[in-house]
């Protein structure tokens, strides 16, 4: 049996995972704002530090997984920088200073969260995703902050995709250290953040529209998250490494069934 450690262990797609990870017989060691083994606010570099810390401390210096779920939605009045700071800072800077415990294992999986709102949404901006990947989280901040009314509509999906673009292109360089680098691109899942979504006079006509486009005609379930997770933390899927799986009920491929595969045009 191994230790993983998971953010956004509290609730949601993070509680699932862990609860499922436990019955199999791990150890899990949870983060989260508060109500998990480890309270800190990945949406600072303090509360990061604290909770590397913590983690190094509980896990005595071995990691076999890292599932970094923490996150927040566009919704609700929160500032876009702080979905910056939270969805991609809470998760990269997380694990860029857990590597060394995920190296110690040998053979460890790590399973990023990405969204299929960076293929399905329209009008974010690439933009905004190329500051947050270049890694000036402060200049990153402060580019969200400037996209107005709707910034933090457009900057979810924004992070998410940075998220995506970092398993891509860091992917290689993991593996090298014997850690799996992955992710998943989950669509609707019924959880405390989406409904909270639903609930927002601002974005809930927007959401039931969503809703309605969905292919299997119905939001995914935390459980149907969980063991696509628990199936690219396990030795099943030794050899996926930089994957960005869809879990979105059919969403992405009816919108984008000619986009991929493409030719590749080799750089001059």
């Amino acid at each position: 049996m191994g230790t993983f450690a998971v953010t956004g262990a509290a609730s949601g797609m993070g509680a699932t995972i862990s609860a499922r990870l436990r019955e199999q017989g791990h150890r899990v060691i949870g983060v989260d704002l508060r109500g998990a083994d480890i309270d800190a606010d990945l949406g600072s570099a303090e509360g990061r530090n604290t909770a590397v810390q913590e983690i190094q401390r509980l896990s005595e210096g071995r990691l076999d997984g890292f599932v970094p779920f923490a996150g927040l939605s566009g919704g609700a009045g929160r500032r876009p920088s702080l979905l910056v700071s939270v969805n991609y800072y809470g998760a990269v800077r997380l694990l860029e200073g857990l590597r060394p415990l995920l190296a110690a294992a040998g053979n460890a999986s790590v399973v990023l969260a990405s969204s299929n709102s960076t293929t399905t949404q329209p009008g974010w901006s690439p933009k905004l995703a190329t500051a947050i990947l270049d890694g000036d989280e402060n200049a990153a901040r402060e580019l969200a902050d400037s996209l107005g009314d709707e910034g933090g509509v457009l900057t979810y999906p924004a992070t998410k995709a940075a998220i995506a673009h970092y398993t891509r292109t860091r992917a290689a360089d993991y593996i090298a250290d014997g850690i799996r680098l992955n992710a998943i691109a989950p669509g609707f899942i019924d959880t405390p953040m989406t409904r909270s979504g639903r609930e927002d006079p601002k974005i809930a006509a927007g959401i039931e529209a969503f809703l309605a486009s969905i292919p299997a005609g119905r939001a995914g379930r935390p459980e149907e998250v969980a063991d696509l997770v628990l199936f690219l933390l396990s030795a099943a899927s030794a050899y996926c490494v930089g994957t960005l799986m869809y879990c979105d009920g059919g969403l992405d491929a009816s919108l984008r069934g000619l986009d991929w595969p493409t030719v590749r045009t080799p750089k001059a």
